[in-house]
């Protein structure tokens, strides 16, 4: 056991190096925002992406290893619960170490533990469901409802997709029986409630605010586009197959389809953990594009059904890293010669602080933009001295000073060629190094109405 420790460790290392010199995407600044201001829940998710990064940055300062501190540390632990889970899945079978190597593998957990996103602390909490539940299938112990449900309650608070875990249990239990004798005790009931519990906070911050966020997120299945289902759907299995990494990906459907046949509860749990998630998102493919980091959820079932036939370790694992090594190697220094406009670690991260000064060269009264990235960007990286502010109904959701309109003269910068500019003054051109990344108009505006003030590091 003392070379997967070594290997482990060494590996928390290198991504703690990593989340702490790549710049950071504007994704992270706009959470960044939040964590200045806690709150119970926000337009966009819940809110423990905001108190991940606020732990962090108490710890470590406002920088971008404070920022993503608890990616590296969470895809560790999530790690061990994972090869505990192995472990315990089938008697008689040692999976937990194939499994949580497939895990570290995939090219969704190489870069997504890197980063400070909904996803880091979804993932981590959903595989500690999935240990939870685990425990629960090989004890038989109903007592372990509780813990499943305590931590289906935080993996909510992360991201509104944890309420599958929930759905998939409900159907393992209902469609297993040594489980679905449990239905008839206190114990998965109490679960169900002790999940609720804990995301409440977030139910009652919606229901003050309209329920804004469950609007927003319910938006996304809104509508019917068959024309491009097909394309949805190719883009859905090509991306994944890549996250996943290809010979993973093999082995999880070799897996599943042999886990079908095997009576064991632990099996059906894997199972029904896997299938739900896998239709929801297939199906939405009818109605629009499946963002690539949604499926996450899927992974630490689908490397557990991956270590079921014992084929490719060696292989899959060469085959996974050198992939997360080459996207690593390409984050840091661009050595594959594509434009940066088609570069995705240049299009998130490439250039940021230098376009913020530039922004704020002139000495506004204030800076702003009409989209959260940019916005969330400069008020992270440009001098203090120039304001930051928010404008657009966003920012109406989040508790920051108001700043009341004082028809003082601030410059929007919009990357959006089709954003009214009557007063344009210039561009300015973000760059990896001396090649342009993306171009932005600069427009002289006058402060009309109040806005919200944006915190700052």
């Amino acid at each position: 056991m003392v070379g997967p420790i070594v290997a482990l460790l060494a590996l928390t290392a290198l991504r703690l190096a990593l989340a702490a010199i790549l710049p950071l995407t504007p994704d992270e600044t706009y959470y960044f925002t939040w964590a200045q201001h806690l709150q119970a829940g926000y337009l966009d998710h819940p809110p423990m992406v905001a108190l991940w990064i606020k732990l962090g940055t108490t710890l470590l300062g406002n920088n971008a290893l404070g920022i993503r501190l608890f990616g590296p540390l969470a895809a560790a632990l999530g790690s061990v619960a994972l090869y505990d889970a192995g472990n315990r899945l089938l008697p008689g079978q040692r999976l937990g170490l194939p499994a949580a190597a497939f895990l570290n593998a995939t090219l969704m957990l190489g870069a997504g533990s890197i980063l400070m996103t909904p996803d880091t602390p979804l993932l981590f909490f959903w595989t500690l469901g999935v240990w939870a539940l685990v425990r629960l299938a090989q004890s038989g112990n109903a007592r372990w409802w509780l813990a499943a449900g305590a931590i289906a309650g935080l993996a909510l608070l992360s991201k509104y997709t944890a309420a599958l875990l929930l759905a998939g249990a409900g159907l393992w239990a209902l469609t297993c029986k040594p489980i679905r004798a449990q239905l008839r005790t206190p114990w998965p009931w109490a679960g169900i409630a002790l999940a609720f519990l804990v995301f409440g906070p977030d139910i009652a911050w919606n229901a003050n605010h309209g329920w804004a966020s469950y609007l927003k997120q319910g938006s996304r299945v809104d509508g019917f586009d068959p024309a491009r289902a097909l394309q949805f759907f190719g883009e859905l299995i090509g991306g994944q197959s890549l996250l996943l990494t290809p010979l993973v990906a093999i082995l999880a459907v070799w897996g599943l389809w042999r886990l079908r046949r095997i009576p064991a509860p632990s099996a059906r749990l894997l199972f029904w953990l896997t299938l739900v998630p896998a239709v929801i998102f297939l199906e939405h493919t009818l109605t629009n594009r499946v963002e690539s980091n949604w499926p996450a959820i899927l992974y630490p079932s689908a490397c557990l059904a991956a270590a079921v036939p014992r084929r490719w370790f060696r292989p899959a694992l060469a085959v996974g890293f050198g992939i997360t090594g080459l996207v690593y190697l390409q984050a840091v220094t661009g050595f594959i010669p594509i434009s940066p406009k088609r570069d995705t670690a240049a299009l998130q991260m490439a250039g940021w602080q230098r376009f913020a000064q530039q922004a704020a060269a002139t000495h506004p009264a204030f800076l702003t933009s009409d989209d959260y990235a940019t916005a969330s960007e400069l008020a992270f990286y440009a001098p203090k001295s120039v304001a930051v502010l928010g404008f657009t109904p966003r920012w109406t959701y989040f508790n920051w000073p108001v700043i009341p309109a004082r028809g003082e003269t601030g410059l929007l910068i919009t990357r959006r060629s089709d954003t009214p500019c009557p007063n344009e003054i210039g561009t300015i051109t973000r760059k990896r190094g001396h090649e342009p990344v993306m171009l932005y108009k600069v427009c002289q505006i006058t402060a009309a109405t109040a806005a919200k003030d944006f915190p700052r590091p």
